[in-house]
């Protein structure tokens, strides 16, 4: 039994400019995002069938490897689902048992937990809003909420680095 995890920060241990991937974790397929190499703008890349297998060699954990290795990733950015309440429930035990079984996998890339509420419910609507049909929607509606995902971390992102850059200034008595 995985221990409730709090949603990571970004903070001190930011890796500096490249490329972040998203990934939403579903039971049936993975959406992945990326980012441009600034941080600024989050877009979809693919949606990755989910294997049965637990394996650290399973074939969805290959492939997201691979995107990582071709997106030359700084940084991989799961979402935990957890309920309104914060509570982590059945799909918050599956983002993070995948996004333990990435850290196995990429030991050189840091994997971080980001708070997705409501993430799949904002994506449908989108989708729904812009005119895509229900019956193709399932694999864009994953892309979409690691896309969500993924934005969020970087706005957070750079929120965080602004203010530390500005508390630096602060300290040497620089000008805000």
């Amino acid at each position: 039994m995985t221990v409730d995890k709090a949603p990571d920060r970004p903070g001190n241990d930011d890796p500096g400019r490249g490329r972040r991937i998203g990934i939403d974790v579903g039971s049936v397929r993975v959406g992945v995002a990326s980012s441009d190499p600034d941080g600024m703008i989050a877009t979809p890349v693919e949606t990755v069938a989910r294997s049965k297998d637990d394996s650290p060699n399973a074939s969805d954990l290959r492939r997201i490897e691979a995107i990582v290795r071709e997106y030359e990733a700084v940084e991989i950015v799961v979402g935990l689902p957890r309920t309104l309440r914060g509570n982590h429930g059945p799909a918050a035990e599956l983002a993070t048992k995948f996004a333990d079984r990435l850290r196995e996998r990429l030991v050189s890339v840091p994997v971080r937990m980001a708070d997705e509420r409501l993430t799949t419910v904002t994506a449908t609507r989108a989708l729904r809003e812009s005119g895509v049909r229900a019956k193709g929607q399932r694999p864009m509606i994953d892309q979409a909420a690691a896309v969500s995902i993924l934005q969020s971390w970087l706005d957070e992102r750079r929120s965080a680095l602004a203010a530390k850059h500005a508390a630096g200034q602060t300290e040497s008595g620089g000008d805000l």
